[in-house]
């Protein structure tokens, strides 16, 4: 089955100096398993060695008290992830881990490199040999590389190389370290609990272990901790262009979470009262998509003055589901994971308000299902602008031909949707919402303007050359075959 909403590529959590490193590694990624829902895993640090522990499936399915008691140590790194790139197998599950002649190094990533595939081949000309499909993997081995006096020189030496999205945590036998690039795609933070420093995705996973905030790295920051605290380098010092994924605040992030000194549910009231402002209509009630449209919907109620109704109710309790797409699996998972109470709408004017609209099938099954319940009028409300272009920075967008807006105009998907009206919140008013400027944002899966230049042509010719060597060998190409597609 197609998801109705596109997938993050996942979440990173790291802790140095906590006797309990394990335990907390686990709430961290228990708090941001919004962020990926495939596979989990942990590796610990005691000094002297590692202890790994990796599965597929959810964070809470994975680790047990048992499997935690067996990663010993002050110091842990984890992730969790969805298979955007690279396939859906245990081998791509993060963090992965190299022992070379720095010692022991475990990376998480989140984010996608745009120059993997060249990397990887020039890597693979050179005799690396590659374990996974995933351009993590990529990292670690221009780390091992001898291009530095110690593991900060080749960090800094490796984030020269790799372009594109990447917030990234390493851990070592001794030191915890977190980088993001220097336009600062994604998110990741610094949190102290007692004595202990923690890098993170996003800061509910501080609030869930009682972490204090202390701020967010900083774009093309390179921050190393030890015995000795937290120390800082800037790697890009001469880098000023900021692309933070403004979709973050839309609908990845958790509510809760404060992203740039706002608080992500804040983000997304303002975002349905701009919303209401730009494109009221005259209804009854108010509806939200649980859970990503809940907030612009709230906000969209308070701004016009109309009541709000929780109209369908989300199943809290659906999995992912194995099962081959047929028409009849498509319209189940539509059905089983909201259920419309068809008192609330029935000989209604209603608006129903969503984050996004990306392939539109299952917008289209909501508004059918509350004409079926009586609803009189059936008005569509988005509170983000039209989705125009895939993303190659780690977001699970489609290409151009499978997004809805890419291909038709708004009247188009309103008869589509069978919607009496659609409307879409403006950049603008997105932006606008955030209290930060424009120039802060990357929003290439709305205006085209990808921060850091794409050359799908150029991967064409690598991967078909990679394809002719390890065709016979049966390496899955996966990952570099996406990201031509996207483009």
């Amino acid at each position: 089955m197609q998801p109705h909403h596109p997938k993050h590529y996942c979440g990173v959590f790291g802790i140095y100096g906590h006797p309990n490193s394990a335990e907390l590694t686990y709430y961290g990624l228990y708090a941001l398993q919004h962020r990926g829902q495939e596979s989990a895993g942990i590796v610990s640090s005691d000094g002297r060695e590692f202890r790994i522990h990796k599965g597929m499936g959810l964070v809470s399915q994975i680790f047990t008290g048992d499997t935690l008691q067996h990663l010993p140590g002050t110091a842990a790194v984890g992730h969790t992830r969805y298979s955007t790139t690279g396939s859906s197998h245990l081998r791509n599950a993060q963090p992965l881990t190299v022992d070379c002649a720095r010692g022991q190094i475990a990376i998480a990533h989140n984010g996608n490199l745009t120059n993997a595939a060249r990397l990887r081949e020039e890597l693979e000309a050179k005799g690396s040999i590659f374990q996974t499909t995933v351009d993590s993997e990529i990292i670690l081995h221009l780390l091992a590389q001898p291009t530095g006096a110690n593991l900060l020189e080749s960090l800094t030496h490796t984030l020269h190389r790799i372009e594109g999205a990447y917030s990234l945590v390493l851990l070592t036998e001794n030191e915890l370290v977190g980088a993001r690039d220097p336009f600062g795609f994604r998110p990741l933070c610094i949190g102290k609990v007692d004595d202990a420093y923690v890098l993170a995705s996003e800061t509910c996973a501080l609030d869930l272990i009682h972490a204090k905030f202390i701020r967010d790295v900083e774009p093309g920051e390179i921050v190393i901790i030890n015995q000795k605290g937290l120390h800082s380098i800037k790697a890009f010092p001469e880098h000023k262009e900021r692309a933070f994924c403004i979709f973050e605040y839309v609908y990845f992030a958790r509510p809760d979470s404060v992203i740039n000194s706002r608080t992500v549910y804040q983000v997304r009231v303002e975002m349905g009262r701009r919303l209401a402002r730009e494109s009221g209509v005259d209804a009854d009630i108010v509806v939200p998509v649980p859970d990503s449209g809940n907030y612009a919907a709230l906000g969209y109620s308070m701004e016009a003055g109309i009541p709000y109704e929780m109209a369908f109710i989300r199943n809290h309790y659906v999995g992912r589901s194995f099962l081959q797409p047929s028409q009849l699996i498509r319209d189940f998972n539509v059905r089983v994971k909201l259920n419309l109470i068809p008192e609330l709408v029935k000989g209604k004017r209603v608006i129903i308000v969503d984050d996004s609209i990306v392939r539109g099938t299952t917008c289209k099954a909501r508004v059918n299902t509350l004409k079926e319940a009586g609803a009189k009028e059936v008005h569509v409300r988005v509170s983000c602008p039209p989705h125009m272009n895939p993303c190659v920075y780690g977001i699970d967008f489609p290409d151009r031909k499978k997004l809805m807006a890419a291909n038709y105009s708004v009247d188009e998907i309103r008869k589509y949707l069978n919607a009496d009206s659609l409307a879409y919140l403006s950049v603008e008013g997105m932006v606008g919402s955030t209290r930060h400027p424009s120039s802060s944002f990357c929003m290439a899966c709305y205006d085209g303007k990808y921060p850091v230049p794409y050359d799908s042509n150029t991967d064409k010719e690598v991967i078909e050359r990679r394809r002719k060597r390890c065709e016979s060998l049966g390496e899955s190409l996966e990952k570099e075959s996406r990201q031509i597609k996207l483009l």
